[in-house]
């Protein structure tokens, strides 16, 4: 396992967004105003993220949260592993109870899985897709966003 990044889950994106590029200054690595994600150096290229806490309660199936905004998750712990099912399959036979199944999220280019530690912070596991299984909208976000590099 590798750490990635630290993912805030925020409500309003671009104040967040302007906040963190515009007032500190961080330089945004992905991204843009008016998108769902966005990463900032912090000495890691992609340390700290933001992403809509909506579409994370979408997700991981809580729709709670979606109508609640105190059930909203505030942040996510996020670590990379070489195989989602494989690191899936092993937790599962140490006890750790899952809040999603392994799936490809397209719109992402990842594979993930989400669950919880014994404080209740949600941990995303996570491997690259390969760009084929991408979405087209991440497709064109990628040409878009090194364009402008």
């Amino acid at each position: 396992m590798k750490f990635s990044n630290i993912r805030l889950l925020v409500n309003d994106f671009d104040k967040c967004f302007t906040f963190y590029n515009d007032i500190l200054g961080l330089e945004c690595t992905w991204g843009k105003l008016g998108d769902n994600f966005a990463s900032f150096n912090i000495g890691n290229p992609s340390g700290l993220t933001l992403f809509k806490a909506e579409l994370m309660s979408i997700a991981i199936n809580n729709s709670d949260a979606k109508q609640n905004e105190i059930l909203q998750d505030k942040i996510a712990i996020i670590v990379q592993v070489d195989n989602v099912n494989e690191t899936y399959n092993s937790l599962q036979t140490k006890g750790i109870k899952s809040l999603t199944e392994p799936k490809d999220m397209t719109a992402w280019g990842i594979r993930v899985t989400h669950f919880r530690d014994p404080e209740n912070n949600l941990i995303e596991l996570f491997s690259d897709l390969p760009k084929e299984k991408w979405d087209d909208h991440l497709i064109e976000d990628e040409k878009d966003f090194q364009k402008g590099k």
